[in-house]
């Protein structure tokens, strides 16, 4: 999205020869294929571990850190390392998006009404607030140490990262 939006202000007179229908499918399998190794992972080392502590997480849907939390056994580094890979990995993403927006907001500011900045910025300043929003909890929640436990919130930033970024977006 924030290459589509890139492309449109900064270079809207090849935007139809930047991104065709080919260049958007290879985008998106990128997209899929690159999530789609960290899932299986994530998958795998979860359901490898022992559950000792019952099986009811207190949480409204089944994630990483609260499946941690009912484990007894203490090998589940290897689910820390995807973990860290996997934010590693969104951190990247999220370093590309803004790399982008900067580019789109050094354009847009050499836009000589400010009508154009105003439709430009309220086209970009959304997308780029829903995505800080999204990386920014999802990291909090994956990554905060253990020793810092607090049920609600641990919901709070669930329902942050799960259920506003799309309800906004």
């Amino acid at each position: 999205m924030a290459y589509d939006r890139y492309v449109a202000i900064c270079r809207p007179l090849h935007y139809g020869t930047l991104l065709g229908s080919r260049v958007c499918v290879h985008m998106a399998a990128t997209a899929w294929g690159s999530a789609f190794p960290c899932a299986v992972l994530h998958t795998a080392n979860t359901f490898s571990l022992p559950l000792c502590q019952g099986n009811a997480i207190h949480q409204f849907f089944c994630e990483i850190p609260q499946i941690l939390k009912l484990s007894c056994s203490q090998s589940y580094i290897g689910e820390y390392v995807v973990l860290v890979l996997s934010a590693c990995y969104t951190i990247g993403c999220f370093v590309f998006i803004v790399l982008s927006y900067v580019q789109i907001f050094r354009a847009v500011l050499r836009i000589p009404s400010e009508q154009g900045w105003h439709k430009a910025f309220s086209t970009c300043l959304p997308h780029l607030t829903v995505v800080t929003l999204f990386i920014s909890t999802a990291v909090f929640a994956y990554l905060k140490p253990p020793s810092i436990c607090f049920p609600f919130l641990d919901l709070v930033v669930a329902v942050l990262y799960s259920v506003v970024p799309p309800a906004v977006n």
